[in-house]
């Protein structure tokens, strides 16, 4: 279907005619700040600590307004025979705001989220060089970065969030059983000393009751004698009467 012709005149008269009977509301600026946007790009701050100097910042930058400098600094080996490590320290950060366009590629690209907008926008200055502000200031305006929302309660976990919270778990158990085995090696110790410490008649009966000692035999008798197989020369010269069963015996008939 084909438009009217003036209806586009007329919607924008209708647009004139409603904001003509509403009440303006005017604000006392300076003495009453604006309302803004949390998420206003208003300067950028930065967070010193989380920088790395890994430069990702400058080298993406369009208008080139970032200025980095650094130095390498030697750290000492954590345990012995192990290896020396360099680092990177932050000499200086400055960004050009007379340079810079606002298009916060800077801030999406830092990896280790050193860099926020802030919704602080009164750094006005009467002379343009002046317009470079180097750390300090961009330290001062992180702490008018306004904190994030909060995640929606339906939301995924983010992974960063499940990873740590893992370590501390892993962490907490393991603390748990370097405790565990600590108790029981304190006890283990303390029993140790407590035997040290019983009388010696108690240790010879906990050693009797626990190792009783063999019962002992009586003593054997001496074995009799063997008989002598050689015969007796008594008998050999007066040898025994053989008695007949069937003769009577003296002083019978």
């Amino acid at each position: 279907m084909a438009p009217i012709p003036g209806s586009g005149l007329a919607k924008g008269l209708a647009v004139t005619l409603r904001t003509m009977t509403k009440k303006t509301v005017t604000e006392q600026y300076p003495d009453t700040q604006p309302d803004l946007p949390p998420r206003t790009r208003g300067v950028i701050g930065l967070f010193e600590e989380n920088c790395t100097v890994c430069m990702l910042c400058a080298r993406e930058c369009p208008d080139w307004c970032i200025y980095i400098d650094s130095h390498k600094e030697t750290i000492p080996a954590a345990a012995p025979g192990g290896r020396e490590r360099s680092r990177n320290v932050l000499d200086r950060f400055a960004i050009d705001f007379s340079l810079c366009m606002y298009c916060g590629i800077c801030i999406e690209v830092c990896p280790f989220d050193a860099l926020f907008w802030s919704p602080e926008f009164e750094y006005a200055e009467t002379d343009i060089h002046e317009l470079t502000h180097e750390r300090d200031k961009l330290r001062e305006w992180m702490w008018t970065v306004p904190a994030p929302p909060a995640l929606d309660p339906a939301a995924e976990e983010p992974k960063e969030i499940a990873a740590a919270r893992k370590t501390a778990e892993k962490l907490a158990a393991t603390q748990a059983a370097q405790a565990a085995e600590a108790a029981q090696a304190a006890q283990a110790a303390e029993a140790t000393r407590a035997g040290e410490s019983v009388e010696p008649t108690q240790a010879a009966a906990v050693t009797e009751a626990t190792h009783p000692k063999p019962t002992q035999a009586p003593p054997a008798e001496p074995p009799e004698p063997a008989e002598s197989a050689q015969p007796n020369p008594a008998e050999a010269t007066h040898p025994k009467p053989v008695v007949d069963p069937a003769d009577p015996p003296e002083g019978q008939s």
